[in-house]
């Protein structure tokens, strides 16, 4: 069976999106078979993997989650072989009003993905930095999160409101939901407060924080806007290299995946 993994902060410019595409992109590139699903209304993941969300033919999360397409219909290549994506659109806003009502409204998501999970070694949600109701959905359809996080201390601070949304989930929706990880973003090494900030996250969360650190790269900025992960756009940066390393962190966490 598949694991699926969601990208979750719910503090803005943390490097959740990137961390989302780059790290699909390269388990896929590790012969990994990858689904990615852009559960943000914002779309970034979309547009990022050189989509339009502004498409007439209406196949996105929001037509998946409101049970109007399967979300085997919503599937689409992207320019590396093993990956694909569902979309998503600003239409999603509407779901947190539309199912308010529904008796599984917590997990539309997760009943969407059944009948799929099985076709893919890894499915990763990039999920939206707000903390309603399609958050929610990613958590509970998720067997674990990865948490990225900017090494500065306001972004440590914002932490505690995430992972106190994450023990709701588990004591809720899905028990079974693990923490895979935190991830360093953005990082550069000759900042006094990002070495301490590190140093901070392996102190109190120790094995958890992974090895790999992402380090800050132009090339990497520049990516979304040529519509590629960095391993097309750039496969000699350090942008590239962290988040192939990464990859293999999850594979080595994973191994019978």
């Amino acid at each position: 069976m598949g694991k699926i993994i969601a990208i979750a902060n719910q503090k803005g410019g943390v490097g959740k999106t990137t961390t989302a595409i780059n790290l699909a992109a390269s388990l896929a590139v590790l012969e990994r078979k990858v689904l990615i699903i852009d559960a943000d209304p914002q779309a970034n993941t979309t547009s990022g993997l050189n989509f339009s969300s502004d498409s007439d033919e209406k196949r996105t999360l929001y037509e998946v989650m409101e049970n109007a397409i399967s979300a085997s219909d919503a599937l689409i290549q992207t320019e590396i072989g093993n990956l694909h994506m569902i979309p998503s659109h600003i239409n999603l806003v509407a779901i947190e009003i539309e199912m308010i009502k529904a008796s599984n409204r917590e997990s539309l998501l997760k009943e969407a993905l059944e009948p799929i999970r099985n076709d893919y070694d890894y499915i990763i949600i990039d999920c939206s930095p707000s903390l309603g109701l399609v958050t929610i959905n990613s958590l509970t359809a998720a067997d674990s999160v990865i948490i990225p996080v900017q090494p500065e201390f306001f972004a440590l601070e914002g932490l505690g409101k995430l992972l106190q949304t994450i023990r709701l989930v588990q004591s809720g929706t899905n028990p079974d939901l693990t923490i895979e990880g935190f991830v360093v973003t953005m990082f550069d090494g000759r900042t006094r407060v990002h070495n301490q900030v590190l140093n901070e996250l392996r102190d109190h969360f120790e094995d958890m924080v992974f090895n790999t650190v992402i380090q800050r790269n132009i090339r990497l900025s520049e990516a979304p806007s040529h519509g590629k992960p960095i391993i097309l756009y750039d496969i000699m940066s350090n942008g590239s290299s962290n988040y192939l390393n990464l990859a293999k962190e999850v594979l080595d966490k994973n191994p019978g995946i």
